[in-house]
């Protein structure tokens, strides 16, 4: 089985602006995914893709240029965007520019690699010419990062090398793969309790609890055993609507919240039974929802509560009505503060896993969908009707099935939605998010 985006291992792209790594990032994936200009600094967000070399699965990710230059607005995000990355690669290709020699931001770029302790490759780019790969590879020497793999991107020069590195430095197949451990995420707006939340699961104070909204600001992973099932889990710090965002550490909580989410099972959304559903919350489960994971909805400080069963009539509705794009996501009630709740969070905890591992035979998947569509006809769009051919699951975590169909743009969102709901009422997928792919239906799709 091929393995997942979520579970192969990060090999980032590093180093000051205009060196090359978008060119050496689009050489590897032979297309141009990355802007690439003269221009310094024109990436400033991460572009990830998946490659694949000698039959070794890697996740690509190449970032905005660093540097320290005051005078540059976006630099100490661009700073903060890639030592979130660096925390989360396998290997780090650490590219310097061979032609123009090393700067002041070479240097602290290297500092930053060093604290990181990641296997490293240094790769000097453009070294087309003879004299210019041994200068190059003389001054990236002198980083003390090891001996330097001179690359020319944009003529193919040595490309396979510094892959064949890359590899070799990757983990075991068997070290990234998923453990036996549901990975819990604790997602949510500022100070609604999750570092709380992991203490009262843990039983000890292993995380700060504060009052001070964003106390926690890096994501830190504990393992537990509880009779409910084994758990891996994952606090994050507050996430702030994008607007609100400040420079610098801020910024950089969200993106390690984000890589929380990338890497979990199932998100705990954790949510202020006093305060309510926000704008923010939505926002935040959004994130759950982009990434296709589980989602169970938290709702903490219920202690406070004078009317507990008012409270938790009035906390459904808003659940409901303003969380309605996951009606599939699961619901329960706790106090952190006095450790209640916590083992019927955990049990969905698990569901919701069982859930995205589940499977449906394409027999039944395929008389399910055609009983919906005989009981509700699909509607026209621009005068036609798309027809469904032939559906199969194509894998789990979570549940996607492709629908080979005659026009995927003919499927109007309200179908879809119908669809969805079709597989769930046929196969329990409570607590869990689903994909459906439309293609269109090529002789090799079609069925006689």
């Amino acid at each position: 089985m091929t393995a997942a985006s979520d579970t192969l291992p990060r090999v980032v792209i590093v180093g000051r602006p205009n060196v090359g790594k978008s060119s050496l990032f689009n050489r590897v994936l032979g297309e141009r995914r990355a802007i690439v200009e003269d221009e310094p600094g024109t990436t400033r967000d991460r572009v990830e893709a998946d490659v694949e070399w000698r039959d070794v699965r890697f996740r690509l990710i190449d970032t905005g240029g660093y540097e320290t230059d005051d005078e540059n607005v976006y630099a100490s995000l661009i700073i903060d965007q890639v030592k979130a990355a660096i925390e989360v690669a396998a290997v780090i290709l650490f590219c310097v520019d061979a032609r123009d020699g090393l700067t002041a931001s070479d240097y602290d770029m290297a500092d930053v690699v060093r604290r990181a302790r990641r296997p490293t490759v240094v790769v000097a780019n453009k070294s087309d010419n003879e004299k210019r790969e041994l200068t190059g590879i003389a001054e990236a020497s002198s980083l003390g990062l090891g001996e330097p793999v001179p690359v020319s991107a944009l003529h193919y020069i040595n490309v396979s090398t510094m892959l064949d590195s890359v590899i070799a430095l990757l983990p075991e197949p068997g070290v990234i793969e998923e453990s036996d451990r549901t990975r819990i995420a604790i997602i949510g707006r500022p100070n609604v309790g999750k570092s709380a939340l992991v203490n009262a699961i843990l039983g000890q104070k292993r995380v700060i609890v504060s009052d001070v909204a964003g106390t926690t600001r890096d994501a830190i992973d504990t393992e537990v055993d509880t009779p409910e099932g084994s758990f891996l889990l994952i606090d994050t710090a507050g996430i702030r609507r994008p607007g609100k965002l400040g420079k610098g550490v801020e910024r950089h909580s969200v993106m390690r919240s984000t890589t929380a989410v990338e890497r979990c099972d199932v998100a705990v959304l954790v949510i202020d039974g006093v305060d309510g559903v926000t704008a923010q919350d939505t926002h935040i489960a959004g994130i759950a929802m982009d990434h296709h994971k589980g989602l169970i909805i938290a709702v903490n400080k219920t202690d406070l509560w004078e009317d507990p069963e008012a409270g938790k009539d009035w906390a459904e509705r808003q659940m409901r009505g303003r969380v309605k794009f996951a009606p599939w996501a699961m619901v329960t009630f706790i106090s952190a503060l006095e450790g209640r709740g916590l083992g019927q969070l955990l049990a969905l905890a698990s569901q919701a896993r069982e859930a995205r591992r589940r499977r449906m035979t394409t027999g039944d998947l395929n008389a399910l969908l055609s009983r919906a569509m005989r009981d509700h006809v699909a509607p026209l769009v621009r005068n036609k009707r798309f027809k469904l051919f032939y559906a199969t699951q194509a894998g789990i975590d979570p549940p996607t099935f492709i629908l080979f169909v005659n026009d995927p743009e003919l499927v109007h969102f309200s179908y879809r939605r119908y669809l969805e709901r079709a597989i769930r009422e046929a196969q329990d997928f409570e607590g869990t998010s689903i994909k459906l792919v439309f293609r269109a239906r090529t002789e090799d799709d079609s069925r006689s």
